[in-house]
């Protein structure tokens, strides 16, 4: 005799535990806080557990829960927006410590230098690897938007280490 809900148990399962590192990573370069990823890739898992039984038949149940983070990040910018309007706000960041060498640790620093949005959006589109059209959906922008965001991002990006290359503080040539 089978239990119902058994078996989506062990699916759900099996997909948190393929899933919560990537979102987790997600989380991180969206918001650039491990604890707030971790809070991040929970809830969006706990918010796909209450519709598993629809999301499991997706062909991208994995897709479908990056959007979830995605969203609740962007409704938490929301929020720190309004607050910052109304109150002075201070949020102490994890440092982020890579692996990699000197390199990693300049690019990182540049990374965290963008703004939101095209933080978000190079994050997406580089590291997520997906294409503009899925960037614009998950992020709900227009398509020209997302190209913008993403292309002054990554001139921002290229300016500040050119600066840090050449010793330039102001991240600019002349």
């Amino acid at each position: 005799m089978r239990l119902p809900g058994v078996a989506d148990d062990l699916q759900f399962r099996e997909f948190f535990a393929g899933e919560y590192g990537r979102l987790r990573r997600l989380g991180f370069l969206l918001s650039g806080d491990w604890a707030q990823a971790e809070e991040l890739a929970q809830e969006a898992l706990v918010r796909v557990w209450w519709v598993w039984p629809r999301v499991r038949r997706l062909r991208h149940p994995g897709a479908y829960a990056r959007r979830v983070l995605v969203n609740r990040h962007r409704s938490l910018l929301r929020r720190a927006v309004i607050e910052a309007r109304h109150a002075v706000r201070t949020h102490t960041h994890e440092a982020y410590q890579p692996d990699q060498g000197e390199d990693a640790m300049v690019l990182w620093a540049a990374i965290c230098d963008l703004p939101p949005r095209q933080r978000a959006v190079l994050v997406l589109r580089f590291y997520e690897g997906l294409t503009e059209a899925e960037v614009a959906r998950l992020l709900r922008l227009p398509l020209g938007t997302v190209k913008s965001l993403a292309h002054r991002g990554l001139v921002r990006l290229r300016a500040t280490l050119d600066a840090a290359a050449t010793g330039n503080p102001r991240g600019g040539g002349s």
